[in-house]
């Protein structure tokens, strides 16, 4: 089934007018998954969450904007912040993700990314990159970044030199403004800013595996402009998906039922 392109434009977290086209699945395509919600939980309504990942029952999360950025710790069930560090007013905090025993954290705009230690927060060591930070993730190998456009980047995680990269393509077109990742069974899932849906991502060729819309979970009539889809956490162990977005109330437990 053919995908129709859709063009937004918008003003965003930066400060320039950004025109984004990208494909968008027409109702009867069964490339999209409506997700079944298995729960919900509470998430702090203030947190403009940038990365989140799920490790030992725990939620980790990272907030952004400049002066409220924050590295967090949250108990799933309750909401309730475990462990809290604020991040410097001067860093805008973007994604997360773990790797052994290390927190890693990307800022949006300064080129630079903190390594913390699982346990306690304390900070390890800096590193610098190219390009704006958005999303991070991993494949059990390497670190998987995103910057906002349809390439992602493969980075070495001891000493974070770019190995590889890869571009998102659905149907020869290219799906830009990829943000928030997650790696989960063996497919890269990323949000896209601005967008409801997820997509799914094969990480060999970068081709689009699929769609999950996330339109249902909180409408966004319901919601602030800013409050967009974005937050994406596997529990491997107990295979479990939890999504969220920017100052939204809730992380939703979710299953796919695929669209006929």
């Amino acid at each position: 089934m053919g995908a129709r392109m859709q063009c937004f434009l918008f003003a965003g977290a930066v400060s320039l007018l950004l025109i984004a086209c990208e494909p968008s699945a027409t109702a009867d395509d069964d490339s999209v998954w409506i997700p079944t919600v298995v729960d919900r939980y509470p998430h702090d309504s203030n947190a403009f969450t940038q990365g989140l990942i799920f490790l030992d029952g725990y939620l980790y999360e990272s907030t952004g904007r400049r002066g409220q950025s924050s590295l967090r710790k949250v108990e799933l069930e309750t909401g309730q912040m475990a462990q809290f560090m604020p991040i410097a007013p001067n860093f805008f905090a973007e994604g997360l993700t773990s790797f052994g025993n290390r927190l890693i954290q990307l800022t949006w705009q300064s080129g630079l990314g903190f390594v913390y230690r699982l346990s306690d927060f304390s900070l390890e060591e800096r590193f610098r990159y190219e390009a704006p930070g958005w999303g991070l993730t991993h494949d059990g190998n390497r670190l998987i970044m995103s910057d906002g456009t349809a390439t992602l980047r493969y980075l070495d995680p001891n000493d974070f030199r770019v190995v590889g990269s890869l571009t998102v393509m659905n149907e020869g077109q290219p799906v830009v403004n990829l943000n928030e990742l997650e790696f989960i069974d063996g497919e890269v899932w990323a949000n896209i800013w601005y967008d409801e849906r997820i997509v799914r991502i094969d990480p060999s060729n970068g081709e689009v595996l699929g769609w999950i819309d996330l339109s249902a979970l909180y409408p966004a009539t319901q919601r602030a402009d800013e409050a967009v889809v974005n937050g994406i956490a596997y529990d491997e162990e107990s295979d479990r998906i939890f999504v969220t977005g920017k100052l939204w109330p809730t992380i939703f437990e979710i299953r796919l039922d695929q669209r006929h």
